[in-house]
């Protein structure tokens, strides 16, 4: 089936492409983070380091890491979880068991922090992970030294593995990344076309992925390939 077809078979469904699209390792672009993804590749192949803490700011591909890992791993027939902590409405039990699973990525740590029923089931999670051999995998905004915990044990267990700061991409790192992520949607986005996205658009990671993703939606719904024209409506939110 060519990308027009598929195009015609999403919209038939009503769904979004970039809500059917899962991020994947292959999509995130290193940059200086190529041994933090060597690391959470071989995490996700069930191998390596038990533990891995990665920190850093907003759009260093976080989220992407660990969704992208979870799905790596569920491919090659892992059982895994992906805990967003930043999402309301969560309880703690969600902890419970999950130290059957051979790999959990649990993202926003700071979010718990302070929390000290919170504290604990991670605290507790983290015990049951080292007892049963399995891969665990946290992110949060800063370092665990930083985390205003008031649990000094689970510090110790957020430090018991490598601590990996991600750092911003490039300008020229964020270029290749619009012009491979468009690729593998089937467009041909050429270097002047993301230097215009790079001067006119948000540059962090996530906000240009999900710029490509609304281009690829009105480029198979308008069966072209992108032109300035058609990026600048993508960038104004025309879907």
């Amino acid at each position: 089936m060519d990308r027009l077809s598929v195009s015609a078979f999403q919209q038939q469904l009503h769904l979004p492409i970039e809500w059917i699209r899962e991020p994947t390792l292959a999509e995130y672009r290193p940059g200086p983070n190529a041994e933090a993804l060597a690391l959470v590749s071989t995490m996700a192949a069930g191998d390596g380091e038990p533990f891995l803490f990665l920190f850093g700011n907003a759009g260093t591909g976080k989220t992407h890491l660990l969704q992208a890992a979870c799905l790596a791993a569920t491919r090659q027939g892992l059982q895994t979880h992906f805990v967003p902590l930043g999402t309301t409405g969560l309880e703690p039990s969600l902890f419970d068991d999950l130290e059957r699973l051979d790999l959990v990525a649990i993202d926003d740590v700071q979010a718990i922090a302070g929390d000290a029923i919170w504290e604990r089931a991670l605290f507790d999670l983290f015990n049951r992970m080292r007892e049963q051999g399995r891969h665990l995998l946290t992110a949060a905004k800063t370092t665990p030294d930083a985390l205003p915990l008031g649990l000094p044990d689970l510090r110790s267990r957020l430090q018991w593995g490598p601590r990996y700061c991600l750092l911003p991409l490039s300008d020229a790192d964020c270029e290749q990344l619009l012009i491979e992520s468009a690729r593998r949607r089937g467009m041909t986005l050429n270097d002047d076309q993301a230097r215009y996205i790079m001067n006119y658009h948000a540059r962090d990671p996530t906000s240009l992925l999900a710029l490509v993703a609304r281009l690829d939606s009105l480029s198979l719904r308008e069966q072209r390939q992108p032109t300035i024209p058609l990026i600048r409506r993508a960038m104004q939110g025309d879907l």
